[in-house]
């Protein structure tokens, strides 16, 4: 079986994280900022923005690292938009000094505040306000009952545990004997009336957003990971569908050997799956998840794509990556259940890191494009396949993601060769590197073509996203609305015309403005 492409028109976009909008409230949310955004893009001509996951962060507030693949952050819901709603007062959008220009994760302060707020806002719904709320928040109980129940109950245990792991619980709660979890559903009623509450905000914004978004024109990517944290939801309920021991402890995590980001490998700890037990459920809790996510999403760039294929397995008590082996993955029967279940899928292989030909041939059997990284054509991965000329149409090329520096940083960092290099494949003279790279990125034969805000920005190492193998520190950058100035935007709009990515509005749509 071989689907159609899933991206047809040649068309660009751009890389942001909505905790990276600009708002008082101390992190990006869905909120008045989110649409300014979307506006923003359209009229530069984008037709994609790309998000990193939307779950619920859990260790070191790495959206790879989630309480559940399922839900939704809370954290993401704005106060602006429940005030809208009538679940909130005016005095509850007066808010401490935050930062402006990142998440202050460590203090607590930020995510404790939007915490209160989301309390007063259920609090305000039971005593009546916004009732036209009540039956769509009935019906999304029902309808996404499946991950729904077990989450909240979940969250709602994890908060009178004050946050440890679920591994760290008693005995009856961790392997969740059913005398136990009634006992705590009926004691936490409210509690976990509440975390289900918290996912219909979330829903609720996210979809009005996205409706938004695509009658614009611009639809949005967003991204799965393929493991799932060990703290989450999903392990905690579904235990059988992981390699765990007796103690409900991870017999084998999830990493890659050592590669361009890591000379000793990364090691990612996610318990790895037991696809045997999945393959005889009929791989239902697959079709869930991707279900799930292209509810939320148009498109869904997948992470670490070669993992269904082969994936590196290390021993659960290993301290790095280097000690593993390569383990056959489900492949094409996985792909065949999904696309027999779900229709073509509309997904972007993330297939960086070593690729080998059985990967790259799951991917192509069902059109799914591949990535590509100018950074790596240049420096770090050194492979010739990262050199535009060397690409396929059926690609899409970034000039960095999340896990990459920016490209001024990058650039100041790289060695006179590879600046040489540089220089000589572009015939330019380096002085505006970040958008003498979008410019090579758009100029592709690539379908699609992605980058950062941060390059579009300019910006150094100041405002890199994420550090593969750092623990803490990161997912915090933020821009400022005044940097999106108009200069900028027609500066990006002309290059996306100049190169024949600014997709018309189809008959009907909406047309942007600017």
């Amino acid at each position: 079986m071989i689907s159609s492409p899933v991206i047809t028109n040649r068309s660009a976009g751009v890389l942001l994280h909505p905790t990276s909008l600009p708002n008082q409230f101390g992190i990006g949310d869905l909120g008045p900022e989110a649409y300014f955004w979307v506006d923003a893009l359209a009229g530069a001509h984008q037709s994609w923005w790309q998000v990193l996951p939307l779950h619920p962060t859990g260790y070191a507030d790495s959206p790879y690292q989630a309480l559940s693949a399922f839900a939704g952050n809370p954290n993401l819901i704005s106060p602006q938009k429940l005030f809208e709603d009538g679940l909130l007062n005016h005095s509850d959008l007066e808010v401490p000094n935050f930062p402006v220009d990142a998440v202050d994760f460590a203090s607590g302060k930020v995510i404790g505040y939007k915490n209160r707020l989301l309390e007063k806002a259920w609090m305000n719904y039971q005593k009546g306000n916004a009732p036209f709320l009540k039956s769509s928040f009935q019906s999304f109980c029902i309808e996404e009952q499946t991950w729904l129940d077990d989450f909240a109950l979940y969250m709602t245990i994890k908060d009178a545990y004050h946050g440890i792991s679920w591994i760290r619980w008693e005995d009856d709660l961790l392997t969740r004997r059913s005398d136990a979890l009634e006992r705590a559903a009926i004691q936490f009623k409210d509690q976990v009336e509440q975390h289900k509450f918290r996912q219909f905000l979330f829903e609720r914004q996210w979809q009005q957003l996205r409706t938004y978004a695509n009658a614009r024109g611009v639809r949005l990517i967003g991204d799965l990971p393929i493991f799932v944290s060990l703290d989450s939801s999903d392990v905690w309920s579904h235990p059988e569908f992981f390699q765990l021991n007796e103690y409900r402890m991870p017999k084998v995590i999830a990493g890659v050997p050592p590669d361009y980001f890591s000379s000793t490998g990364q090691l990612w700890g996610n318990p790895l799956y037991n696809w045997e037990f999945m393959r005889q459920e009929n791989y239902d809790w697959w079709i869930e998840r991707i279900r799930r996510a292209l509810h939320l999403v148009n498109v869904i760039r997948v992470d670490h794509f070669r993992g269904f294929q082969a994936y590196w397995e290390v021993p659960g008590e290993s301290l790095t990556a280097q000690t593993g082996r390569w383990v056959q993955g489900p492949g094409v029967e996985l792909f065949d259940v999904l696309t027999a279940r779900l229709g073509s899928l509309p997904i972007i292989a993330e297939d960086l890191g070593i690729i080998t030909p059985d990967v790259d041939a799951l991917r192509t059997r069902y059109g799914f494009p591949g990535m590509r990284i100018l950074q790596f054509a240049f420096a770090g991965a050194v492979e010739e396949r990262f050199l535009p000329y060397n690409y396929e149409q059926n690609t899409v090329v970034y000039t960095g993601t999340h896990d990459n520096d920016t490209i001024r940083g990058w650039y100041d960092s790289a060695t006179k060769a590879e600046q040489a290099f540089l220089h000589k494949y572009l015939g330019r003279d380096n002085s505006d590197i970040s958008w003498d790279l979008i410019r090579l990125a758009w100029s592709s034969v690539a379908v699609l073509a992605v980058t950062p805000l941060q390059d579009i920005l300019s910006l150094g190492t100041e405002a890199r996203m994420n550090l593969p193998g750092c623990p803490s520190g990161y997912w915090r950058w933020r821009f400022r609305k005044e940097m999106l100035s108009n200069e900028v935007l027609n500066r990006l709009g002309e290059l996306t015309e100049v190169y024949g990515r600014a997709v018309l509005p189809s008959p009907g749509m909406v047309k942007a403005p600017g």
